[in-house]
């Protein structure tokens, strides 16, 4: 199903621009880009267009456990989830942590988009054996209702305050030892997304008209987008801080696009999966060598998303070493960001994205070698797995 690759593979590509602005540009490692006090629009706006990748991702990873399990029994699709699920946790606190600091400590550990994943496929394989209803209606209300939790606080580190961190607070947790652990994703709205994704999925089953699913699409799209405005422009639910009248009008825009990601509020799911409706309706059969083009990061998303963060990495090291900085400073610890020593790191945005375009060709080719090893393999049980 190429439409869905290809919005996979859009919001992969435009992950990596968030990533290398993070590793690139000045100021990123100690400044939040969308802080309106000393943001700039074309920072803001460079961050907010990310903003679409972490729901698309996740919600597409329920549609396609979904099309998966089409062609499996119940059991087996457990089997698949669980394991993976699993697998990913393993990912992101082993792999992805060393991926991102480069510290042999693990001074740092930081539960990000694939841990989410890996929880949300642990629920999603339980979830499976209810009624499709059910299922249905605990993604609704996972993802409406959440917000209505934003009150509830924890603090520290005891084993109560961890859980809830896990579920729906952002956290910096600091421990004993010079250990810290970042709560990235909390999972709750997280599995919401996951499960409204697996039945989505339902819309693209061999037997769903196609001309149907593409008035579901528009309504969908239509519906969320304008339930997002609807929302926001009331400012009493839906979003953990309310939009406000700024020094001008494009400021004021920001300020009322400016939701929030961690946790994901019931508007900022709105305002990026409404527009990835609207895309899959308007890309349902388009066919030309820009699709193509990114048909091949959507179809090996999980070997592209370890490779780019990897790659931005080295590449910062690299030009630290270039300019005759200090590269050590890109070996990350907890140091790094309580001395402040990354604060005068970073170059102009147009750096980051030279870097972003330069990052996207490199991968270009090995991600096409994985994806037709892995077509022409489809025997291979543990490709499922990357």
């Amino acid at each position: 199903i190429e439409s869905i690759d290809l919005l996979r593979g859009v919001v992969m590509v435009l992950m990596a621009l968030d990533h290398t602005r993070a590793y690139f540009h000045l100021g990123a490692f100690v400044n939040d880009p969308t802080d309106l006090a000393i943001t700039t629009p074309v920072i803001f706006f460079t961050r907010f267009i990310t903003h679409f990748c972490a729901p698309v991702f996740v919600f597409l990873a329920g549609t396609s456990a979904f099309l998966y399990g089409s062609r499996k029994t119940k059991p087996a699709l457990f089997k698949f989830l669980i394991t993976r699920g699993l697998w990913l946790l393993f990912v992101e606190i082993v792999i992805m942590n060393f991926i991102w600091f480069f510290d042999i400590r693990y001074s740092t550990i930081l539960l990000q988009v694939i841990f989410a994943i890996g929880v949300s496929m642990i629920a999603l394989g339980i979830l499976i054996f209810l009624p499709k209803k059910a299922i249905l209606i605990l993604a609704l209300v996972l993802i409406a209702a959440h917000n209505l939790l934003d009150g509830i606080t924890m603090e520290g580190n005891h084993f109560s305050s961890i859980i809830w961190y896990i579920l729906h607070q952002y956290s910096f947790i600091e421990f004993s030892g010079n250990f810290v652990m970042i709560v990235e994703y909390p999972v709750l709205p997280w599995i919401g997304v996951m499960v409204l994704g697996y039945c989505f999925g339902g819309l693209y089953a061999k037997d769903f008209d196609a001309g149907k699913r593409k008035k579901w699409l528009l309504r969908l799209g239509i519906g969320a987008t304008v339930l997002f405005f609807l929302l926001r422009g009331i400012n009493i639910y839906g979003d953990l801080v309310p939009w406000t009248t700024q020094k001008n009008t494009i400021y004021t825009i920001m300020s009322f696009l400016n939701v929030t990601k961690y946790p994901p509020s019931l508007s900022f799911l709105l305002v990026t999966l409404g527009p990835a409706f609207l895309f899959l309706y308007a890309t349902e059969t388009a066919k030309n060598r820009i699709t193509d083009f990114f048909l091949v990061f959507g179809r090996v998303p999980f070997f592209y998303y370890i490779l780019h963060i990897l790659f931005i990495h080295l590449f910062a090291l690299l030009g630290l070493l270039i300019t005759g900085g200090d590269w050590k400073i890109m070996i990350l610890d907890e140091r790094d960001f309580a001395g402040g020593l990354l604060a005068s790191y970073g170059y102009p945005l147009w750096v980051a994205y030279l870097i972003w375009i330069g990052v996207v060709l490199l991968l270009y080719p090995l991600s096409k070698k994985y994806m037709n090893y892995k077509g022409s393999n489809k025997d291979k049980w543990w490709l499922s797995y990357l």
